[in-house]
């Protein structure tokens, strides 16, 4: 085959610590992550010519080596050799630098996509080894499913299935800065850490309410004093039904879990004609797994 499309999964994290700052600069952590079936769209095709070219739904984005899908094919090319070329064509629908991992899961999809389109044979193993070199994210996302990832993100456990319910997304209007998000978190002897433990079990029980009532983003300490916005998108989606509500990653996206469909909705639409987010969706719990 020539061509190929692939779909690459955004993610939320249900349970996100911060254990400590480690030598290196980089953070410790210990997070739950789950994918949802909201997703940008990837079409990957050879190419006679060699070299990665890059085009895209939204003018903004770069189609450089800035981008992640550029150096995930790029890693692949010299890794494996690959003489021809490829052309990406994104269509892109997961909110752009959000905590949601939608670059990183664009280049686990291209990971994944040429290792199908040239016959590697890599298996999904090798792919990630090779995944985080381009992120820590890339990993899970070529994992996908229910997920404890530590370390800096990398270190990967499969967990039971996060139970499935609607899931709403909201975006607000503003750019948060990671790098402004760990530098500005205080970890210290009064810092009031999520109670992962309990989430983690409550997912082996596959308790949905309990799931909700342990979810708690340490980063959230640092954004929502910064951007208050994020704490009224929580509240309007706690007021409209919730079973609880919390940013994802470091911002400033929001999600809310809810029982069910006619509840979601009615949020749904409540939160859009609050103006407080310029991007909302309503989806769910994606928990398939590659192979």
């Amino acid at each position: 085959m020539d061509t190929i499309l692939v779909k690459a999964l955004a993610k939320v994290n249900l349970g996100l610590d911060v254990l400590r700052r480690r030598e290196d600069g980089y953070h410790e952590v210990r997070m739950i992550m789950q994918t949802i079936h909201l997703y940008d769209q990837l079409k990957i095709e050879k190419t006679e010519e060699s070299g990665i070219s890059i085009s895209a739904n939204l003018d903004f984005l770069p189609t450089d080596e800035n981008n992640l899908i550029y150096k995930a094919a790029k890693l692949l090319m010299d890794t494996c050799d690959i003489k021809k070329g490829v052309a990406v064509e994104l269509q892109k629908h997961i909110p752009v630098a959000a905590g949601m991992a939608g670059g990183s899961t664009d280049a686990a999809a291209v990971l994944y996509g040429m290792n199908e389109l040239f016959s590697l044979g890599l298996k999904r193993r090798d792919l990630m080894e090779l995944g985080v070199q381009i992120g820590a994210d890339v990993p899970y996302c070529l994992m996908r499913g229910t997920a404890l990832a530590e370390g800096i993100g990398e270190q990967l456990k499969s967990l039971p299935p996060m139970p499935k319910c609607p899931v709403l997304i909201a975006r607000p209007p503003i750019g948060v800065s990671t790098r402004f998000v760990y530098e500005n978190l205080k970890l210290d002897r009064h810092t009031v850490h999520p109670n992962i433990n309990a989430q983690l079990d409550a997912l082996r029980r596959g308790n949905l309410k309990d799931v909700a009532k342990h979810m708690g983003n340490l980063l959230e300490t640092v954004t929502i004093p910064a951007y208050p916005v994020i704490d009224e998108i929580k509240r309007c989606m706690m007021d409209c039904g919730a079973i609880n509500a919390m940013m994802s990653g470091s911002g400033p996206t929001v999600f809310g879990l809810f029982k069910d469909m006619h509840t979601a909705k009615e949020a749904y639409e409540t939160m859009r004609d609050s103006k407080l987010a310029k991007q909302v969706y309503l989806t769910g719990i994606y928990n398939n797994r590659r192979v």
